[in-house]
């Protein structure tokens, strides 16, 4: 059966809100479990990531064969597949949100992969990093950048260096330290509006 316009229409529109829905609420639950999981449940946090990631990728395709859709099965087929992502987001945001909801403390950084990353001593991090500047050096990330910007370039930066990763390799473990100090120094310090970089005096 084919789609009249207007029926066709209100499809779409209908399908682009619950998509819209759907991306916000993965980026609400992954900057909920950079915050609350990834310092105790490390295996957890690149396991939500990923699916997070993969359910982003997804409603990217969705979106893309919603201009495509001429008839009623072919409606029905996408949102079924749309049905199954919001599914599978509820999954993850219940893995991430579980045991995380009885932490009330903000969590520090510099401690993040005490516990995951071999049960040896982990020397503090902080007092390293003694400027915006530099933090946003160490991570590789420009002045003016966003909090998720730079949110998502430690993710990256995290994620390539623990020891979980690397098959149990701590070599990489100073870095680790560091970029941990620079995302704590960026998120304690970082003016949201400073968009410039400091002038030379």
């Amino acid at each position: 059966m084919a789609f009249d316009g207007r029926r066709r229409a209100r499809y779409q529109d209908g399908m682009r809100r619950r998509i819209e829905v759907l991306r916000n609420k993965t980026e609400g639950t992954l900057d909920f479990a950079v915050e609350y999981v990834l310092q105790d449940r490390v295996d957890t946090y690149f396991k939500v990531e990923e699916g997070l990631g993969e359910i982003d990728q997804t409603l990217g395709l969705i979106e893309a064969e919603l201009g495509l859709i001429s008839d009623l099965a072919g409606a029905m087929r996408l949102e079924s597949r749309l049905e199954f992502m919001e599914d599978r987001f509820e999954e993850l945001d219940s893995e991430v949100r579980e045991r995380p909801r009885r932490r009330r403390r903000k969590i520090d950084l510099a401690d993040l992969f005490r516990a995951a990353g071999g049960g040896g001593d982990f020397p503090s991090a902080r007092g390293e990093i003694g400027s915006t500047s530099e933090a946003l050096q160490v991570l590789g990330v420009e002045f003016g950048s966003s909090l998720a910007v730079i949110t998502a370039a430690f993710r990256r930066r995290a994620k390539m260096l623990h020891p979980d990763v690397r098959k149990g390799d701590r070599s990489s473990e100073p870095e680790l330290r560091r970029i941990i100090e620079a995302y704590q120094y960026l998120k304690d310090n970082l003016s949201l509006t400073e968009t410039d970089p400091p002038r030379e005096r």
